[in-house]
């Protein structure tokens, strides 16, 4: 159930059976009076999250909602220009912007539900 989390300071994103290995979630989190846009993908059974802009050029990963992945499953990319991250660092690996990062954001798994944290820095 998606939504603020009052007991562990977070923000719910989904239940961790929601996002199937190889898939994503996009969500808003309001850090520090600005409204980050971000995903969740399950990895191989563990989640990262991120904040859905390209690092080669400021615009969201997806041009389907919530499509993040390589049809292969093993990368994230870039729909626009081919950017290609590894899921569970965020290292772009090949197209326009290799050796970049994608911007993490913390995320942790609690009673089967997946939430996401502000980092200090943006409080």
């Amino acid at each position: 159930m998606p939504g603020c989390d009052s007991v562990w300071g977070g923000l719910v994103v989904a239940n961790t059976t929601d996002i199937a290995p190889g898939s994503a979630r996009k969500f808003q989190l309001q850090c520090g009076g600005k409204t980050i846009d971000g995903f969740v993908v399950n990895f191989k059974g563990k989640f990262y999250a991120y904040i859905n802009q390209c690092c080669h050029i400021p615009i969201p990963l997806d041009w389907i909602d919530n499509e993040f992945f390589t049809k292969d499953k093993r990368h994230l990319i870039c729909m626009t220009h081919g950017a290609t991250y590894e899921p569970n660092t965020g290292l772009c690996i090949d197209g326009p912007c290799p050796g970049e990062h994608l911007e993490v954001i913390p995320v942790a798994v609690k009673q089967g539900q997946v939430i996401v944290y502000c980092p200090p820095e943006w409080d």
